[in-house]
């Protein structure tokens, strides 16, 4: 156990011990290194206060409230350049649920420990001892290490009072549940993906701070969003980030996270799914997991139907969802605006779900098509689009996430992404259609551009000069208001992908 430990923590913990100060891991790091897994971080608990850490270790930084002294090494490692070294502490009331009003110093470890959120995290290793023995070398006042081989989430004494001090210990809880390797219980609601939840053995949450959670999830809204949104992105990049999900459902979080995830559930859906809405998204997730896809994509393949319960018409196997993509997208809007995610990654999310309904049928949709929907997309999406539509796929209980039309599809694109897609690819420039027309920057030039490039990609063989050039002569011969006609033509031109589906979609819908 001693070998996992960093050089840089052990030099750090015996300058404490040579000056006859204390000196403890703490804290996660504790637990990894009994679970045999490599820990995120590294902290010291000790004795010393934090003018006294100081002293011992010049090259520092200090710059908080709650006697946490960063040590400076000159270690490679970024998580190691700075060892974080807190004096032995007591915590106040929490005023506004997530910090205590102050701090006090404590005199023992064991003090310090009984602060802690859970008990697998209310543990310290003496770093006096040379053996680092886990039997007599750890201090666990509150039963850590056997809720380690029991694989419980338990909080520390009280769950009510954990939760009152700290409400982001409600998703931490959960967190910790699915990160340290699942939940046994099962769901509450119906119709749900049995063998998903039959994976879900390990670690569960224990039954006293499981009831804590759901009296107490209503605390989650005084926790900033961004708070929030760090949690549940540490959730979806766990590798059981599903049944994340669906334990946020259980213990009533979901509604104070993402509510709108919370309406497809027990929402049924028609001939084509045999899954309701919630449990539809939370597979098509959970394939994105097994193949190990990106945050975003994750994100994407959980939201992508979030738009279908309040398109919802009718009951049944011919129960409708028209355009739920779009108010899908716009709901997705909402979602990573209130969460406060980043601007790319939200962008990225949104598109994803807005075009993830995309139609293609082999033999109906043309080369021009193929190449009208790569440039509507984005070609830098393609390959994310078609993770979530396998996701979609998958999610809905058919076995083959990839089906000879989407293998066609990646052939037809392979086959025309040379050609032209967009206006830069194209064989004339902005500036040399003002040159040729002697006409100042306006929007008369991107008008121009707009018709030839439609006219390209119907057939990419005229994207030459010579009749790039002389068609823009003959255009300049329309009047303003026939070539503003045409280039919002070619702005509104229905896409083959998107006209087939609506067509298909009004006649099987009853939409007119």
């Amino acid at each position: 156990m001693r070998s996992m430990i960093p050089s840089e923590v052990k030099k750090t913990a015996e300058e404490l011990l040579k000056a006859g100060y204390k000196a403890y891991l703490v804290g996660g790091c504790v637990r990894d290194v009994l679970l045999k897994r490599d820990p995120k971080d590294w902290d010291i608990a000790t004795s010393a206060l934090p003018e006294e850490i100081q002293k011992i270790f010049p090259e520092h930084v200090y710059e908080n409230n709650f006697g946490t002294v960063g040590v400076k090494t000159e270690s490679a490692d970024p998580r190691l350049k700075i060892v974080e070294v807190t004096t032995f502490r007591i915590e106040s009331e929490y005023s506004d649920k997530r910090h205590p009003d102050a701090v006090q110093f404590a005199k023992t470890i064991e003090e310090d420990l009984s602060r802690r959120d859970f008990t697998v995290n209310a543990m310290a290793l003496d770093l006096k001892s040379k053996t680092l023995n886990p039997k007599t070398d750890v201090v666990d006042p509150y039963g850590g290490q056997k809720d380690l081989k029991d694989k419980v989430v338990r909080t520390v004494g009280d769950p009510r009072k954990r939760f009152e001090e700290d409400a982001l210990r409600l998703m931490r809880a959960v967190r910790f549940a699915v990160e340290l390797g699942g939940f046994s219980a099962e769901s509450k609601h119906s119709g749900g993906p049995a063998a998903m939840r039959s994976r879900a053995l390990g670690w569960e949450i224990e039954p006293t701070t499981m009831r804590a959670i759901k009296e107490h999830a209503g605390l989650l809204e005084m926790i900033s969003k961004e708070r929030i949104r760090d949690e549940l992105i540490k959730i979806i990049i766990t590798p059981r980030a599903a049944e994340g999900i669906i334990l946020l459902e259980d213990t009533g979080l979901l509604k104070y996270i993402i509510p709108e995830l919370k309406e497809g559930v027990g929402c049924g859906q028609n001939k084509h799914h045999i899954y309701t809405v919630f449990d539809h998204n939370v597979r098509a997730l959970n394939y994105t997991v097994e193949k190990n896809y990106s945050l975003e994509v994750r994100l994407a393949a959980l939201l992508h139907d979030v738009g279908k319960p309040r398109t919802k018409r009718g009951e049944g196997p011919d129960s409708t969802f028209y355009n739920h993509e779009g108010v899908g997208a716009r709901m997705t809007a909402k979602i990573m605006d209130r969460l406060h995610f980043p601007k790319e990654i939200a962008e990225r999310v949104i598109h994803l779900v807005r075009y993830h309904l995309f139609y293609y049928n082999v033999g109906e949709v043309t080369e021009a098509g193929v190449r009208r929907f790569i440039q509507r997309v984005g070609e830098e999406y393609i390959d994310d689009l078609f993770k979530v539509r396998e996701a979609d796929r998958i999610g809905s209980g058919v076995p083959k996430a990839v089906p000879y039309k989407l293998r066609h599809l990646r052939f037809m694109m392979e086959k025309v992404k040379r050609d032209p897609i967009h206006p830069k690819m194209l064989k004339i420039k902005g500036d040399t259609v003002m040159e040729l027309l002697h006409i100042p920057p306006g929007p008369k030039v991107g008008q121009l551009l707009s018709v030839l490039l439609e006219e390209v990609l119907d057939d990419p063989t005229l994207n030459t000069e010579e009749y790039l050039h002389a068609r823009v002569k003959e255009l300049a011969t329309h009047s303003e208001k026939e070539l503003k006609t045409l280039a919002e033509r070619a702005k509104e031109k229905k896409e083959e992908f998107e006209s087939g589906v609506e067509e298909d979609m009004k006649k099987k819908y009853f939409v007119k």
